[in-house]
């Protein structure tokens, strides 16, 4: 079967390798899933794994079958599995288990070695394919009601995380309930944590770097109630004195110089998440002992949150799920650029590459 993959630490190496395709006998214990690949998503980290900027292929491999981001039907299940069963459409988590305490109680998402494996990212193969093989305990189930919107499992697990982290790390101030939250970028991320947010009742500002006019980004952000804002019109710092300094900021840029930039302006006691990843050498220089001085007496908090667990999958899913009953057909607008086949991966990669797709996505089986 055929798979798009690259040559981890090799420039611009993407390709389209054969594979065997897989059986659920491979997973012990009758735990085996086999899925048809039908929709893989991929994004900015996809697109720094093909500049060779980081990642590396499993043991006995020259190559990296990549995407993370799957929606798939099962086709088999193992004797053991119970949760899903053949036809039912789902997503899989992407982190797999190391040595750690918190990979060995099923929290792979925040193991503490250094080493870790994730599908199509580091050292385990990703779901760019056209069949794959998981245990069940990483598949996550997808009501067929939003397998439209299924694609979207992944990213909006990373949302619910990242969410769910400021609100358990600020249980440290007994009655935190924050009225104001800045989401910093307007890709999927963004516009998802935006409309999470939303959810929950708080004053959103989406904010990015383009303007509002003719803009999609800013379209959907306030069909989702939340107010677009672009740098190009007002400053970080004069948006907090007309609006409030924001209790919650999560930064999803791909950007460090923003992502630092967004300390000088958080509320007294309030949490900003970072979930950028950003690949390279950039350095940046900051107001160090202003921030020092308002964060400590500010009580302020800085955290960082990558990849998800099983549970951040189901709730993103639930999140998906709300959202579409609350703002009917807005999601939806964010799966922008579809490309259909194993052969059109250099047309995926620039879509990437030119920073004008919202959401670029691979149709494989549908």
């Amino acid at each position: 079967m055929k798979a798009v993959a690259v040559r981890p630490r090799n420039k611009h190496s993407i390709h389209v390798v054969d594979l065997d395709k897989p059986s659920v006998s491979q997973i012990e214990g009758g735990r085996g899933v086999l899925i048809k690949v039908l929709q893989v998503g991929v994004d900015a980290t996809d697109q720094e794994i093909n500049e060779g900027l980081y990642g590396n292929p499993p043991d006995g491999f020259k190559f990296l079958v990549i995407g993370h981001e799957l929606f798939g039907q099962v086709v088999e299940v193992g004797p053991k599995v119970t949760h899903v069963v053949p036809g039912d459409y789902v997503s899989c988590t992407v982190r797999r288990p190391g040595p750690t305490i918190y990979d060995q109680i099923g929290r792979n998402d925040i193991t503490s070695d250094t080493t870790y494996y994730e599908r199509g990212i580091n050292l385990r193969h990703g779901f760019m394919t056209e069949f794959v093989v998981e245990e069940d305990t990483y598949v996550v189930k997808v009501p067929e009601g939003m397998k439209k919107l299924g694609v979207l499992s992944e990213p909006a697990s990373i949302c619910a995380k990242a969410i769910e982290q400021a609100y358990l790390a600020q249980k440290r101030l007994q009655v935190w309930s924050p009225k104001i939250a800045w989401v910093i970028g307007s890709g999927q991320i963004g516009l998802l944590s935006s409309m999470m947010l939303k959810l929950k009742g708080i004053e959103v500002y989406t904010i990015a770097r383009s303007k509002k006019e003719g803009n999609l980004k800013a379209e959907i952000a306030e069909a989702y109630g939340a107010h677009y804002i672009s740098t190009h019109d007002i400053s970080l710092e004069d948006l907090a004195k007309k609006h409030g300094k924001p209790d919650l900021i999560i930064e999803a840029t791909g950007n460090s110089e923003v992502a630092f930039d967004c300390m000088l302006h958080l509320n007294l006691n309030g949490a900003l998440v970072l979930t950028s990843i950003t690949g390279g050498e950039g350095t940046t220089t900051i107001p160090s002992d202003r921030i020092n001085l308002e964060w400590v007496l500010g009580n302020k908090l800085m955290l960082g949150s990558v990849n998800a667990s099983v549970d951040h999958f189901r709730d993103g899913v639930q999140a998906l799920a709300i959202g579409e009953a609350t703002y009917p057909g807005v999601t939806e607008k964010i799966l922008t650029h579809p490309i259909s086949g194993f052969d059109k991966y250099q047309e995926m990669i620039d879509l990437l590459e030119s920073g004008k797709a919202l959401k670029v996505f691979m149709n494989v089986g549908v």
